[in-house]
């Protein structure tokens, strides 16, 4: 199963998403969309698209990449004009910093093919969902310069899902399922989760399996056959791979944060993990097991504080060097289902943006809807999304299942903010239901771009919302 269609499912996307329209009424008139032809909806069916707030002179002005739900990979600066496009999508879609890749400027990381899911690696009780076949390199132009998958791929096919990345050695570390039998388990066959470090002539220069490490990631004896013996194939759900970089708390000696160990999460089993590279082990993990959070004092705790309860999070790594906050762990919490036995969860309250100090497991920054001065419920994605720390001081996060992201400053004010205006087919298996959703936003500097790609940054302002309506036809 796709992250996409994890977690509380396409009814929860919709009672969600309609809190989302509240304040998406804030934004200008000229940027409004019509819900596509003939589809009717239980959610507001007309709402503002596009670029609905900017202040450049606080947010920190640069392009943002993101895959569509067309399945069409765009560069747009903070005025949502697209800079680029590419027709190949991307899980994520990662722009690459010309540092690893000899200087050149506009190169990414995309989806070149896909098989149907029905074929290779499909999964009994899956829905019938494309996998990708290959993956690649490409260009500012959309001409390929690297490609892997098929014959080079174990089982024919990349399966490459939820992220990768390109190292300083050149070879590339891609996060991919494996569809295998393994002893204990009750299911006939798992979606195991599977590291590959893949050198460019595509020979397989190390391979991590999650299921070879069960006893490592901190369940209880109890837990562990709840593991075993888990409902879906897909039974950790790992979501996010990234590589620690350099780091204090390495170089205060700490072994654990050795710049090339491997950090991990599980949406299914609610935990965060380092792996060394060298061995193979698990180092350290945070979760799977928290204390509760109350729903009554969500977005009003101080910090620091321990780590309370998180739930099917998505894109956690270290802050790297040079930025505010360096070293520390920053994640969003979904606050979607997740955990053996699942975590309870807020009723009332929304997802969570936190910045976690990795040594002390201390919640040392956090954003909620109430950081913006709106209940904890306007913001919240119980599945895919991302965020990330930007170098003023700022976080952009993408609130995956509404197709929006957006810049917060570190005391919540909100000074960018972008609504996905394009649609696609939901990942549901049916091919019907239509979404702008978003999985994963990716900050990317001006100069990451050819020298002279246009960009502008001109401010936004939303009018009041008692003043945004439609006027009815004469």
């Amino acid at each position: 199963m796709t992250d996409a269609i994890a977690g509380q499912g396409y009814s929860e996307t919709r009672r969600a998403r309609a809190a989302m329209k509240k304040a998406a009424f804030l934004l200008l008139s000229h940027l409004l969309l019509v819900a596509p032809p003939n589809q009717a909806t239980a959610e507001p069916s007309v709402y503002p698209t596009g670029v609905t707030r900017y202040d450049p002179t606080q947010a920190y002005n640069s392009f943002v990449i993101f895959s569509g739900a067309d399945k069409i990979t765009r560069l747009i600066d903070l005025n949502g004009v697209v800079a680029r496009a590419w027709k190949y999508p991307g899980f994520p879609s990662l722009a690459l910093d010309p540092a690893l890749v000899g200087g050149a400027r506009g190169h990414l990381l995309v989806t070149l093919s896909t098989i149907d899911a029905k074929g290779i690696g499909a999964v009994p009780g899956r829905a019938n969902l494309d996998i990708s076949k290959t993956i690649g390199e490409i260009d500012w132009n959309g001409k390929t310069v690297w490609e892997w998958g098929g014959d080079q791929a174990p089982g024919g096919a990349a399966q490459q899902h939820h992220d990768w990345r390109r190292l300083p050695n050149g070879n590339t570390l891609i996060l991919a399922n494996l569809l295998h039998p393994v002893a204990g388990f009750s299911q006939p066959q798992i979606l195991d989760d599977v590291v590959y470090e893949i050198k460019p002539n595509g020979e397989i220069a190390w391979t991590w399996i999650a299921s070879d490490h069960l006893t490592e990631f901190g369940f209880s004896p109890a837990e562990l056959d709840l593991v075993r013996n888990a409902k879906t194939a897909d039974y950790l759900h790992v979501n996010n791979l990234s590589v620690l970089g350099p780091n204090r708390w390495f170089a205060a000696g700490d072994k654990r944060f050795d710049p090339d160990n491997v950090l991990i999460d599980s949406r299914n089993a609610n935990f965060t993990a380092i792996v060394d590279k060298k061995t193979g082990k698990v180092v350290w993990t945070l979760g799977p097991h928290y204390p509760r959070v109350d729903e009554l004092t969500i977005g009003k705790k101080t910090v620091p504080r321990p780590v309370d309860q998180i739930s099917g999070q998505h894109d956690a790594h270290l802050i790297p060097e040079g930025l505010p906050g360096a070293g520390n762990l920053l994640l969003f919490d979904n606050q979607g289902e997740g955990g053996y036995p699942p975590a309870t969860l807020s009723v009332i309250g929304g997802s969570r943006v936190l910045e976690i100090d990795p040594i002390k497991q201390e919640i040392v920054w956090e954003y909620t809807g109430e950081s913006s001065g709106q209940p904890g419920w306007t913001f919240r994605s119980s599945f895919i999304s991302s965020a990330r720390r930007l170098p003023n001081g700022n976080t952009l996060i993408d609130e995956g299942y509404n197709g929006r992201f957006f810049q917060v400053t570190p005391k919540g004010a909100i000074v960018w903010e972008y609504v996905s205006p394009y649609f696609g087919a939901f990942p549901d298996g049916t091919g019907g239901n239509q979404s702008n959703w978003v999985y994963r936003a990716q900050p990317v500097p001006y100069d990451w771009a050819p020298e002279g790609t246009p960009h502008s940054e001109k401010p936004v302002i939303p009018p009041a919302l008692t003043e945004f309506k439609i006027t009815s036809a004469p």
